[in-house]
């Protein structure tokens, strides 16, 4: 019987452990959870100097670069996205998800949506969010209850030889030339996640 008892305790012990490792769930607009699969647009939370995050072009090139609608006539919304989590298992993201991110959404110059980690801008040593690259592992987090959040980005490093210290940072935005870039190495900026 003890020996029953000791087994359920140390079960309800790792189900504890394992809640509190995910963290709390990250809320939309609405206060619902975000959800793996289901579109959002994203939105800045404390602004108005532009609009949601989409495709954008830099020096005339394909729109492969993330970046926020300008303000002006017309949809401001930005496109859709889609959260998976790394984990298969995973259906609700958390402050602790780790998770790739796509625009729901078709381009004429890549098929592939789903964010990475690009060049560096030379000028302000921030690094591009784009698409159609190697994809990214970003997460979520909270600068205050209930929100805005912000995206993270933090490589791996599982191959040998070790990579020392990794370049971790968060996202915020760059403009340039009146393009609105988002990019990593800056002043954070807030988000809120909006269902489409």
């Amino acid at each position: 019987m003890l020996g029953l008892i000791r087994g359920l305790s140390f079960i309800c012990l790792l189900m504890a452990v394992s809640c509190l490792a995910q963290g709390p769930p990250v809320l939309d607009t609405d206060g619902n959870p975000v959800t793996r699969g289901v579109e959002y647009y994203v939105d800045p939370a404390v602004t108005d100097v532009a609009g949601g995050l989409t495709l954008v072009t830099r020096n005339g090139s394909c729109p492969s670069y993330v970046g926020q609608v300008p303000i002006g006539p017309g949809n401001v919304q930005g496109l859709p996205v889609i959260f998976s989590p790394r984990n298969s298992g995973e259906t609700v993201i958390t402050e602790n998800t780790q998770f790739t991110v796509a625009f729901s959404a078709a381009t004429i110059c890549v098929t592939d949506t789903t964010w990475g980690i690009g060049e560096e801008d030379p000028e302000t040593t921030r690094r591009l969010i784009v698409i159609g690259d190697e994809p990214a592992i970003f997460s979520i987090s909270r600068n205050q209850a209930p929100g805005p959040y912000t995206f993270g980005y933090c490589p791996e490093c599982n191959t040998p030889p070790p990579c020392g210290r990794p370049r971790c940072g968060i996202a915020g935005i760059l403009e340039q030339n009146g393009t609105r870039f988002l990019t990593i190495d800056g002043p954070a900026f807030p988000f809120s996640f909006r269902r489409a």
